[in-house]
């Protein structure tokens, strides 16, 4: 996956457009931040997502956290294989450890997202 296609929200959690579908999960930098992730409350298929909502509950061994949909839309598929091993997340957030697919309400929104440098910027400005 190249991360330069990615859309990025401020609330660290990522898209993948593909057509009228996202791939969405949290970024390196949040996974990061939280440390060992032991549990994920995964969305239900068929549920709505409303970009700049909770979509999903992270536990880590330091705190539990929203993972905040960056897209509006219908869950069409989530990723059953974090119920059993969460700390795929850990391991690689961008690959297997998606979180969830949602078919897009409105692609326009992607367009308040941000790219990989945008991203890249705002992390480094919220870490001073």
């Amino acid at each position: 996956m190249n991360l330069d296609d990615l859309k990025y929200h401020k609330e660290h959690t990522w898209a993948m457009v593909s057509g009228k579908k996202a791939t969405i999960g949290i970024t390196d930098y949040a996974q990061d931040a939280l440390g060992d992730i032991v549990y994920i409350d995964l969305p239900e298929v068929g549920s709505s997502a409303e970009a700049g909502a909770e979509i999903a509950e992270i536990e880590s061994t330091k705190a539990t956290s929203s993972i905040i949909t960056p897209v509006s839309g219908t869950v069409i598929e989530v990723n059953e294989k974090l119920a059993d091993s969460p700390e795929i997340v850990n391991e690689d957030p961008y690959g297997k450890g998606w979180v969830a697919i949602i078919e897009l309400d409105d692609a326009s929104e992607l367009d308040e997202l941000m790219d990989s440098g945008d991203y890249d910027k705002y992390i480094e400005e919220e870490a001073k």
